[in-house]
């Protein structure tokens, strides 16, 4: 099951035409990845403080389907796509809400591939997400 984070669209996320700016995107998925992960009881200003370690997005893979528009609500989503010993690919995904007619299912805008990797926070480099992260994203 996929984490759903809400989204409206304002001026600051479009561009000259009133269209979502394609790098926005990666901006809507990075706040559905914080909350989904803030959810599951990981905040990662936390983890740095505990473990020294934090989370960098190694890749991203997206793919632009439809546009999102000024005062547009979307939904984006977060769900654990594949988990390694120091990487997680997260399978995002935006879709806009039809509020007009509650009944219709959302369309989907875009699709996101994202690895993130686990760093010492001081080094910046790759180690083990701990075993605690692991069982709570399981």
């Amino acid at each position: 099951m996929a984490f759903v984070f809400p989204i409206r669209v304002y001026w600051e996320d479009t561009d000259a035409g009133g269209v979502v700016f394609y790098a926005n995107y990666l901006k809507f998925f990075e706040r559905a990845r914080t909350e989904w992960l803030r959810s599951l009881g990981i905040a990662q200003h936390s983890l740095r403080e505990q473990t020294g370690g934090i989370f960098v997005v190694t890749s991203a893979q997206i793919e632009y389907l439809r546009p999102a528009r000024l005062d547009d609500q979307l939904i984006v989503t977060a769900k654990l796509q594949s988990s390694g010993r120091a990487s997680l690919t997260i399978e995002q995904q935006a879709l806009l809400v039809n509020t007009d007619n509650q009944t219709q299912q959302p369309v989907l805008l875009s699709t996101g591939l994202i690895r993130i990797g686990w760093v010492d926070g001081q080094t910046m480099r790759p180690t083990r997400i701990p075993n605690r992260i692991l069982e709570q994203l399981s």
